[in-house]
């Protein structure tokens, strides 16, 4: 193993494809490794929260694994995290399912509803229009496609930045029936909707530019 490696920690809370984040992590030059525990998800370069289901059962395993804790302390101390898919949904105020009001961490303003198509869930690939600026979009085209599968979303982006000193957010969206969020830079914490480790070469370059700002 080499030294200069970005150590990455896979949060392994029960909800998640941990072994696919692992393997693609692993692919683009990262020292990876799945756990729980606390001092190695807290000391690691990257902390990587994935997530699948249900925005509910995704927090409840969170907060058994005190997943919510470690991520807010990560983020208080300017520690990398990413969230994928119901790892990104859960970083904003609440989720909506079923008619089932959900606390997510409240890293973000606003509420992941359902997503409203005439083909749910929305599983497949699709383009995304990202910021010219974007480091997490960096060295990818246009017209790349990532690989979605999800019913739910965040359809608004609510947050302000009235302090010039801090850089603003860089929020990415695509459309299946209407616009959502699909990825998101904010300091520390970047999140995507879509599965970079399932979105190959793209995915690749993705997860490649998050580990360089590690």
């Amino acid at each position: 193993m080499s030294e200069n490696k970005k150590k990455v920690v896979v949060f392994d809370y029960g909800f998640g494809n941990v072994r696919s984040a692992e393997r693609a992590l692993a692919h683009v030059g990262a020292d990876v490794e799945i756990t729980r525990d606390y001092d190695r998800a807290m000391n690691a370069d990257g902390l990587l929260v994935p997530g699948v289901g249900a925005f509910s059962a995704c927090m409840d395993g969170l907060k058994r694994a005190r997943g919510d804790w470690i991520v807010g302390r990560r983020l208080s101390g300017g520690r990398p995290v990413m969230g994928i898919c119901v790892g990104m949904q859960i970083l904003f105020e609440r989720g909506i399912e079923h008619g089932v009001e959900t606390e997510g961490l409240d890293e973000w303003p606003g509420t992941v509803g359902p997503l409203k198509a005439d083909v749910v869930p929305h599983m497949g690939w699709n383009t995304v229009e990202a910021p010219e600026d974007s480091r997490l979009f960096a060295g990818l085209d246009a017209d790349a496609r990532y690989y979605f599968v999800h019913s739910y979303a965040a359809h608004d982006w609510t947050l302000e930045v009235t302090n010039a000193k801090i850089r603003a957010p860089k929020v990415t969206w695509s459309t299946h029936g209407e616009r959502f969020v699909a990825a998101v830079e904010n300091g520390a914490l970047w999140a995507t909707q879509f599965h970079p480790e399932k979105s190959g070469d793209a995915g690749a370059q993705l997860l490649t530019n998050w580990i360089e700002t590690l």
